[in-house]
């Protein structure tokens, strides 16, 4: 069996507020940083996301988008700085789905709620099957399962205590296209519901395509949050530039 080590959460189904409802951000991190002896791997970041709101974190390698996410998460501790939600109240779903390949869909799920005692288990774990799509292959080995598939019992297992906010570390970096879609369809339905989903990527146009808005961070330094398309006037100075382009060229002008 391979070890565990994540937090969880299920959705309800009475939608919550739209960001347009609701004045107070879901989520607030205030002036996070985090130092691994003399090297600072976050440098004062600060953002906020709201019900229902997509957010996109994009950045070179070793920017510092996985750190921050699990800093939020509480799977880490910041060496500074402040997060609004306490951990039990963010679903985490990391990279690397941490799943019982020999377990069924519906096994994990329930293993995953008693862990994370989830007050009715078994409703929790029939609601995610419905919400994830996953009702058919509820009795299969999640080891057989496809890509897509593994992907969307790991972001039910972050569902399964229905957090307001739901974080997901590169969710589609494994994925064929169709099965990018068919993910992007489900985090889409969470966020008309009202969940709040933070993600990270490495594909830019994903994160135009699928973002409410961005952030930009380098060197562990926040350098931009606003829309994609407030990001292409930032670097347009007459020149029309895709949004891959745009980011290149917004990371060019400021040295990295």
């Amino acid at each position: 069996m391979e070890p565990l080590g994540r937090s969880s959460a299920v959705s309800e189904a009475e939608p919550r507020q739209r960001s347009g409802e609701q004045a107070e951000p879901v989520l607030e991190v205030t002036d996070v940083s985090k130092r691994y002896g003399e090297r600072e791997a976050l440098r004062g970041v600060s953002f906020s996301a709201h019900a229902g709101e997509r957010v996109a974190i994009i950045g070179p390698n070793g920017a510092g988008k996985t750190t921050l996410l699990s800093i939020v998460a509480g799977t880490q501790a910041p060496t500074s700085g402040m997060v609004s939600c306490p951990p039990g109240q963010v679903g985490w779903v990391p990279q690397q789905p941490a799943v019982y390949s020999k377990l069924s869909v519906a096994e994990n799920l329930e293993l995953f709620a008693r862990l994370e005692k989830v007050k009715d288990p078994a409703v929790a774990v029939q609601r995610m099957l419905d919400q994830s799509g996953l009702r058919e292959r509820a009795g299969e080995q999640v080891g057989r399962l496809s890509g897509g598939n593994r992907q969307r019992v790991n972001i039910a297992i972050g569902l399964l205590r229905d957090p307001p906010a739901l974080l997901l570390d590169e969710p589609s970096s494994s994925l064929d296209p169709r099965q990018r879609e068919r993910l992007w369809q489900f985090v889409g339905t969470l966020a008309q519901r009202g969940t709040s989903v933070v993600f990270s990527t490495h594909n830019v146009s994903e994160a135009e395509r699928r973002a409410d808005r961005v952030l930009v961070l380098a060197d562990g330094e926040l350098l931009f949050t606003g829309t994609a398309a407030e990001l292409k006037r930032e670097v347009s100075h007459g020149v029309e530039h895709d949004f891959e382009g745009a980011f290149v060229a917004f990371l060019r002008e400021r040295g990295h």
